[in-house]
């Protein structure tokens, strides 16, 4: 697949053939006297993301999943609980959108990595899709907010004495070890990264380091080359 969809950590099985994205224009106009008209610029509104999915009810060889086949129940399922899932405050919380592309050479390019909320989706069932579902899927951006609050101390005179530490020799048996993960059904490469690096956006680096491993599983599957299965143990970036 050259492009791979991700909802949350969840990809989709068949990747959409088309997505729109719109970026609001909070530009305002306003007149001045004798000045005539200016334009005062804003920063970008929010982004209105938008596309149709394929959900299979039939395991086509051309359908990818991470952790085997789901028919089109399990990603409704995800969608519901995307549109309606909240914090223990019961404030609605987004999620993270990925669309990533790999290039014939297996470098990954990044088109489009941001937290958003499912704003809407409408599931079409009809006699060309045969057994299959089709899904409208509107999203858009959220962007974090809220105030910070920084205090300033004066430094106290032991502070304002800058002071020197050496650190005893470490020894060989001391040494830091790399941390590995070994894979367990339903994992993907954007999920283990954002649970054990908390950035689901490092699962390149994952990925980079075990790349032997990924590359040989996958050999002659047609699968994407991000596919990763149970029992695989790989090393995690520090």
């Amino acid at each position: 697949m050259p492009y791979v969809f991700y909802l949350d950590d969840v990809m989709l099985p068949v990747t959409p053939e088309q997505l729109q994205l719109k970026i609001k224009n909070q530009n305002k106009t306003i007149t001045l006297i004798n000045e005539g008209e200016v334009n005062l610029l804003k920063k970008a509104g929010l982004t209105d993301i938008s596309f149709k999915a394929l959900l299979p009810n039939v395991n086509y060889p051309f359908a990818g999943y991470t952790g085997g086949y789901r028919g089109a129940e399990y990603f409704l399922e995800l969608l519901e609980r995307l549109k309606t899932q909240t914090d223990k405050d019961g404030n609605l919380i987004p999620f993270q959108f990925i669309v990533s592309r790999a290039m014939p050479s297996g470098k990954i390019m990044f088109d489009t990595n941001m937290k958003v909320a499912l704003e809407d989706y409408k599931p079409v069932e009809g006699a060309k899709n045969g057994f299959d579902m089709t899904v409208d899927i509107s999203l858009r951006q959220f962007r974090p907010y809220g105030t910070k609050t920084i205090e300033i101390k004066p430094p106290t005179p032991a502070q304002s004495q800058p002071t020197a530490q050496v650190e005893p020799p470490r020894s060989a048996e001391s040494a830091p070890q790399p941390k590995t993960y070994t894979v367990v059904s339903g994992d993907s490469l954007w999920a283990i990264a954002q649970r054990l690096l908390n950035n689901g956006s490092r699962y390149p680096e994952i990925y980079s380091l075990n790349q032997g491993v990924i590359d040989a599983r996958n050999k002659g599957t047609g699968n994407s080359k991000y596919t990763i299965y149970p029992g695989q143990t790989f090393t995690l970036p520090g």
